[in-house]
């Protein structure tokens, strides 16, 4: 059965209204909540538009309505630029901030499924993440190649995109306070996965560019399907060494924000990505990716 479907999309609005109108009974009704969320703005004003705009038309896309979801899908990208503005210029309201990036993301993915009964992801996957075999694979080419892909994929994941969500997260005052014995312990096993998952990552890519000619990347894919190394215990490798590092990174910055970041782009590529990529494998290596698939699993090795 589909998992992504229209009526998940109804049904996350669903959620997502019952959730809005506790939060409001809540901010109306527990002083300690309404700090946390709003900071010093004033409940009544933001309430007379968040309450019709997002409570009530969440609703309504529940229900059927699918206009309603060109009013609650800009609405919550606007609020949520408001919040993360004003949480960031005062230290205060970090928590709906955050409340406000979660909503905005399952609003547009939410929205579509409403609209178009998908996730169009196949309009992202052009030029350099279309799904297609590497053209250049004599020599070296794929090694140099993936190694490139790798140091940049890393300095942007691991680097140039947690950095700022640490800063955030303190400036936000939603950060965990730990006991130096629990901080050395969470810094200790950040370093011992890095390592461990970093290991992993590079056997995989170079496994991939030798016995496969070609890159991790979409856009030149191994020409051979490759069976060997870390991928004869699961399928994806490189996709569990990646999120291993992302929790790693939030394990060494004391950072829940980064492990949740981490663990919510393994959903969406395993949601999204994985099935295009199985298809294209499945139509170049046929007989051959189906008989591994079926003996090795995607995510949790079997050895």
């Amino acid at each position: 059965m589909p998992l992504l479907t229209r009526a998940t999309g109804r049904a996350y609005f669903a959620l997502q209204a019952v959730a809005g109108a506790l939060w409001w009974v809540l901010v109306s009704t527990v002083p300690a909540v309404a700090a946390a969320t709003l900071g010093s703005l004033n409940p009544l004003l933001v309430g007379a538009l968040d309450i019709p705009l997002f409570v009530l038309a969440s609703a309504l896309v529940a229900l059927g309505v699918r206009r309603a979801t060109w009013v609650v899908v800009p609405w919550t990208l606007l609020v949520t630029a408001g919040m993360v503005l004003y949480a960031t210029l005062t230290g205060t309201a970090g928590w709906g901030a955050v409340a406000m990036i979660a909503a905005s993301a399952g609003s547009v993915l939410a929205g579509m499924l409403v609209l178009w009964g998908r996730i169009p992801i196949q309009t992202f996957l052009v030029g350099p993440l279309a799904f297609r075999p590497a053209r250049r694979v004599e020599g070296s080419a794929p090694l140099v190649a993936t190694l490139l892909q790798m140091m940049a994929f890393w300095t942007l994941f691991l680097v140039v995109l947690p950095l700022p969500m640490i800063w955030l997260e303190r400036r936000w005052q939603v950060d965990a306070t730990l006991p130096d014995a629990a901080r050395l312990a969470t810094v200790i096993a950040g370093a011992a996965l890095l390592l461990a998952a970093s290991l992993l990552g590079v056997a995989s890519a170079v496994t991939m560019a030798r016995l496969g000619r070609g890159t991790p990347l979409p856009g030149a894919m191994a020409n051979e399907l490759v069976i060997a190394g870390p991928y004869r215990w699961v399928r994806n490798p490189m996709a569990v060494a990646g999120i291993a590092q992302g929790v790693a990174v939030g394990l060494l910055g004391a950072s829940w924000l980064v492990i949740f970041y981490s663990l919510a782009g393994g959903v969406l590529w395993h949601l999204l990505v994985r099935p295009e990529e199985e298809r294209d494998l499945a139509a170049r290596f046929r007989e051959d990716y189906a008989r591994y698939s079926a003996r090795v699993r995607c995510w949790v090795p079997r050895l």
